[in-house]
């Protein structure tokens, strides 16, 4: 198992030139810095970059950590982390993202799909008028919004099979109703 002591050990070493020590650091710390370099740029192949950036910064500049109390691991997540928050400011003054949206295709509906779905939801709408007003607010709940038959069954103070039977009933109600 590696210590703290042993990768302070290591970093020292490295500052030496020891390229063993390096590859001792690498392999016990790698994982660790990889994943704090994907949770700040959020994708896989740039993280593996800048992880490779971090470890050569690491090798120039292992001769600068002092131990002064701290867990060297701060020392070199503060290098990955600064190193993943420089790509990713470049990435942003590059302006990547504002030159890709003017390439995007439009992959909203075509003006004959909104004309359908309009008359699709009042059509809806309409049916779920025709339902009993707690009803229709139950599937809305369920279906809309997200929420789960336990959390309807509390709302409506109803046990948890009787808000099953409610929205069973009101789905077939909805489809009898969109089907005529």
């Amino acid at each position: 198992m590696t210590t703290t002591i042993d990768i302070e050990r290591w970093i020292n070493a490295t500052a030496s030139g020891d390229r063993a020590a390096f590859l001792a650091l690498y392999d016990a710390t790698n994982a660790k810095l990889f994943g704090v370099c994907l949770r700040v740029l959020r994708d896989r192949a740039e993280a593996e970059e800048v992880l490779q950036d971090v470890f050569l910064k690491i090798w120039r500049n292992s001769g600068l950590y002092q131990a002064n109390g701290f867990s060297p691991m701060t020392w070199l997540i503060t290098v990955a982390r600064n190193g993943a928050i420089d790509r990713l400011r470049a990435r942003k003054s590059r302006g990547e993202m504002v030159d890709l949206v003017a390439e995007l295709p439009d992959h909203g509906p075509t003006p004959e799909a909104a004309a359908i779905a309009s008359s699709d939801n009042a059509q809806m709408q309409m049916c779920l008028g025709q339902l009993e007003p707690d009803r229709a607010d139950a599937v809305r709940g369920a279906y809309l919004d997200g929420m789960s038959y336990q959390e309807l069954a509390e709302r409506y103070t109803v046990p948890l099979n009787t808000m099953r039977t409610w929205l069973r009933r009101s789905l077939l109600k909805l489809k009898e109703c969109l089907t005529e």
